[in-house]
């Protein structure tokens, strides 16, 4: 069966009755941490809102003032997962998100053009695509598309959108000797009911379960953003339709005037100042390690040249890094002496560096490694890693004393 969405997809709100509601968990991630959400999965006797199919994301909304957090399409039905129940036989109010809906509609719709001229215009197949949150991709089954193909199938794709070409839902019976003419992918193994075609009038009637615009002038414009290397000798063309293109350039705008008051040049200027601030950054860096290289051994020195010295060396600097304190560890005689090096900030992550006769590295490496609640090994008298935490350095260095002084006693 055809949901109402697909009947008529600028339908913003619809009225229904509730046909099931059963008990159910739903598997999503929020902020990267998968979770599981208790609620009810719903039927309804029809609806507006998409299930996800054809490379298309679900559509959201509301039933009654309930938020539906996913659509799916079980076979003929829609199956809408919800947080609270829903009473069975009532007429219920369905609300799509409007905002979401459209966009997807020109994203999915601007796919269908772009795929179709790509396709007459150089003989480049779409294999599949991808409607993104903030781009979409198609994947080209050819290595490479050169510049000047990119822009005249951009020109060609927003000819036919100022053309107001009309774009129409057909619905044939699978036997139907048209559907053989129709450009598809194939149908899923779960399908029922009669075959859907969206046709772009003169331009290209393709298989589809998605929502779509009316008008190809209801994408107002598209943008090809480039292409990428793809899979298996592939090419991914990148794009953005209509509502998308107003937000990409307002967003380009507002860090072009970022890039302006930063830079302190106009928006012709930038990726040369970028340039220059780069090679400086590099040359100070180089300059950086050199002096740090050199402080790392007048503090080695230093420390030798110490008639009082003791058999125990510690130093935390704020910069630095493995060689900074390794130039140390090798200009002390680390077999007479238990040197303990740290960089970074005092109370957060860092490297550290123990260093000395093996077996005394050996016996407290671990326990410094646990203390600073980081990630390391040793040998060979050296034992060192990353630091998740600084904050009990203190409480090292004064574990690492005792332990000097205890091997002393037991050595005289």
């Amino acid at each position: 069966m055809a949901f109402q969405c697909q009947r008529d997809c600028y339908v913003k709100e619809f009225v229904t009755s509730v046909v099931s509601c059963s008990p159910a968990e739903l598997k999503h991630e929020v902020n990267g941490k998968k979770e599981t959400l208790k609620g009810f999965n719903v039927k309804l006797q029809d609806t507006i809102l998409f299930p996800e199919g054809g490379g298309q994301p679900d559509d959201h909304g509301l039933i009654r003032d309930v938020p539906v957090l996913r659509v799916t399409r079980q076979g003929p039905e829609a199956v809408h997962f919800v947080s609270s129940p829903l009473e069975v036989g009532q007429e219920v109010q369905v609300k799509v998100d409007w905002e979401r809906r459209f966009d997807h509609m020109q994203q999915h719709s601007g796919q269908h053009l772009i795929t179709a001229l790509a396709d007459t215009m150089f003989g480049y197949k779409t294999t599949s695509w991808d409607l993104g949150r903030q781009r979409s991709t198609i994947e080209l089954d050819i290595p490479c598309v050169k510049p000047a193909q990119l822009q005249a199938l951009e020109e060609a794709i927003n000819e036919r959108i100022r053309a107001h070409v009309p774009v129409t839902v057909q619905l044939l019976s699978i036997d139907d000797p048209a559907v053989e003419k129709v450009r598809s992918r194939g149908l899923p193994e779960d399908h029922a009911g009669p075959i859907r075609i969206i046709d772009i009038e003169g331009v290209d009637a393709n298989m589809c379960c998605g929502t779509h615009v009316s008008n190809l002038s209801h994408l107002q414009v598209i943008k090809l953003l480039g292409t990428e290397k793809g899979k298996k000798n592939k090419t991914n063309l990148i794009f953005l339709a209509g509502n998308r293109v107003l937000k990409y350039a307002e967003k380009s705008y507002s860090t072009e005037r970022s890039l302006v008051s930063l830079l302190k040049t106009g928006p012709d200027e930038h990726v040369e100042a970028v340039d220059k601030l780069q090679k400086s950054v590099k040359l100070l860096q180089k300059t950086n390690l050199s002096l740090l290289r050199d402080m790392a051994v007048l503090i080695a020195q230093n420390f030798k040249n110490n008639p009082q010295r003791s058999n125990f060396f510690s130093l935390h600097k704020k910069e630095g890094d493995n060689e900074f304190m390794n130039i140390i560890a090798n200009e002390i005689n680390t077999e007479e002496t238990l040197v303990f090096l740290t960089v970074g900030e005092e109370k957060g992550p860092g490297l550290f560096l123990l260093a000395g006769p093996s077996g005394p590295v050996a016996e407290t490496g671990p326990q410094v490694l646990d203390m600073l609640q980081g990630k390391g090994a040793g040998k060979n008298g050296r034992f060192q890693g990353k630091a998740n935490s600084l904050a009990r350095r203190g409480e090292v260095e004064a574990f690492l004393q005792r332990h000097c002084k205890h091997h002393t006693s037991e050595e005289e």
